[in-house]
């Protein structure tokens, strides 16, 4: 095999850059289904875990086709259960370049109210703003408040729906040329949350989301559906499997982008 291949060093840099990003990132993947964290045992008032990773070489075989990569990665992460709220904030961003291109560039900031936290049917309101500048979204801004019906709860399951709308405005690039277009909607969101501990060395949460609003410039609704599930699979005291799947679907973008994206990650954790 010619290493010296600009074609073969970047797909070599690009493998190296997704074996980093997977174990850099697995330690925060449960954290980052917020429904997962705030599920957790009332024992622990304040949780708090932060991340970063960077990543920048050179590693050229041929002087004159060289492979610059840079790559940053970073997670923010906490949760506040006061006497009778709860305060949650996730953030999260994703970065990667080679020579000039940019392959990735991701991230949001999510903060979250939970008013009356113990009660069966309490309230909430959240804020968050995010872009994807790879698929032309920069930046997306909403807000809103809505209801959660603890359904289920047992010390190894639950149950959450929740019912709410929001204000969302976006502006998104077009693929194919240098217009932009933005848009702003009232949306219903609805979503639906489930724990459920096996044993003591098997977890799985999933969480389902569904927001939909209607856009006069089409006559019509526009769809979206999201979700996470993690599977976490104790090994040892100190080593475990990690596995999430995470997807997005619009049914009519505001722009020509692929309707249906996905990561699936898998790793082992080692806790020292």
């Amino acid at each position: 095999m010619n290493i010296s291949n600009p074609r073969i060093q970047l797909a070599f840099a690009l493998l190296c850059t997704a074996i980093f990003t997977l174990f850099a990132g697995k330690a925060d993947a449960q954290i980052l289904n917020i429904e997962r964290h705030r599920l957790k045992s009332d024992t622990v008032r304040f949780l708090m875990n932060a991340r970063f990773g960077l990543n920048i070489n050179n590693r050229s075989a041929a002087e004159d086709s060289p492979v610059n990569l840079f790559g940053v990665n970073s997670a923010a992460n906490a949760i506040y259960k006061g006497d009778k709220h709860g305060y949650i904030f996730v953030g999260q961003t994703d970065y990667l370049a080679i020579n000039d291109s940019e392959f990735l560039n991701f991230g949001f900031a999510h903060f979250r109210v939970n008013f009356f936290r113990d009660r069966k049917l309490n309230y909430e309101a959240f804020t968050q703003a995010s872009y994807d500048n790879f698929r032309g979204l920069d930046p997306r801004i909403l807000g809103g408040v809505g209801i959660r019906l603890r359904v289920v709860e047992t010390e190894k399951s639950e149950l959450i729906l929740g019912l709410g709308g929001f204000y969302e405005n976006e502006r998104w690039q077009h693929p194919d040329n240098e217009s932009t277009v933005e848009a702003e909607f009232v949306k219903v969101s609805a979503y639906a949350s489930v724990r459920k501990d096996f044993n003591e060395n098997l977890t799985f949460n999933a969480v389902l989301y569904y927001q939909g609003g209607y856009d006069a410039g089409i006559e019509d609704v526009r769809h979206r559906v999201s979700g996470n599930v993690n599977f976490n699979t104790k090994i040892t005291k100190r080593l475990a499997l990690n596995n999430s799947f995470e997807f997005g679907y619009e049914d009519k973008p505001i722009v020509p982008i692929t309707k249906f994206i996905y990561a699936l990650r898998t790793g082992v954790l080692i806790s020292l």
